[in-house]
């Protein structure tokens, strides 16, 4: 029950109207106000905590000390910092960034057609990009120039050394390039099998169509069940905390 008191208990709705009345009881210990709808252990903690920590987070915060994960691995993996001067839509991300996913799609495409299918997946790709993206921070010129019809904005092929949030977009594009690590796509099974065992055609649009809908319904998936699934810090995936170490 301790874990569960983050900053982010106010944002929800439920607690909305609670808020406005702590910045005229400051003084008192938070527990008279939520008494009624609070577990006991939830308020044996709150009371420990000093009325600032009631207060939700200022905006301008980055690290946020309250809002560490409850699960020690993540903690002792990931990094609580961000920071915000790092350039990520940078064109040495795009490059790469859709340079793997074409080239790992169709390789793993064209492989799986094997008897012995050859998967590459994300972790080859992490790995390979390192040097490339260091190579291409070196190689690639400095100058700022300004895109018409994007306004005012300078932007540059070459904007600092290659940092990790682009390295990470770049292996998030390859991950959808090996179809997240299981190789080809799932759904051009269905397509194989109208056309080789039932000798039927399928044009091209609705075979991609097909690909596309199985491929993008897992995002689908995650946005309906955002709240519960992808939200609460509990719900954690042990197989990406290999790779976040490996960033870092």
């Amino acid at each position: 029950m301790r874990c569960s008191i983050k900053p982010d208990l106010y944002s929800t709705p439920y607690h909305h109207h609670h808020h406005h009345h702590h910045h005229h009881q400051q003084q008192q210990p938070p527990s008279h106000t939520r008494a009624h709808f609070l577990p006991p252990t939830i308020m044996g903690t709150l009371e420990l905590q000093p009325p600032a920590a009631t207060k939700p987070p200022e905006l301008g915060a980055v690290v946020d000390e309250d809002d560490l994960s409850p699960i020690e691995e993540v903690r002792l993996t990931v990094t609580n910092a961000d920071d915000l001067t790092l350039p990520v839509w940078t064109f040495r991300m795009w490059f790469l960034g859709l340079l793997s996913c074409c080239l790992l799609s169709f390789l793993n495409q064209f492989f799986a057609y094997r008897t012995e299918p050859l998967v590459i997946t994300q972790i080859t790709v992490q790995v390979a990009t390192l040097p490339i993206g260091r190579f291409m921070a070196a190689v690639l010129p400095e100058a700022k120039f300004r895109i018409p019809g994007l306004g005012p904005r300078l932007f540059s092929l070459n904007p600092g050394p290659f940092n990790m949030k682009e390295h990470v977009l770049i292996s998030i594009f390859a991950n959808a390039g090996s179809a997240f690590g299981s190789g080809s796509a799932y759904g051009v099974g269905i397509v194989t099998i109208i056309k080789a065992f039932y000798g039927r055609g399928i044009s091209f649009f609705a075979g991609w169509l097909l690909i596309i809908t199985t491929q993008v319904l897992g995002y689908g998936w995650a946005g309906l069940l955002r709240k519960y699934v992808v939200e609460p810090a509990h719900m954690w995936w042990p197989n990406t905390l290999v790779l976040v170490s490996l960033f870092r």
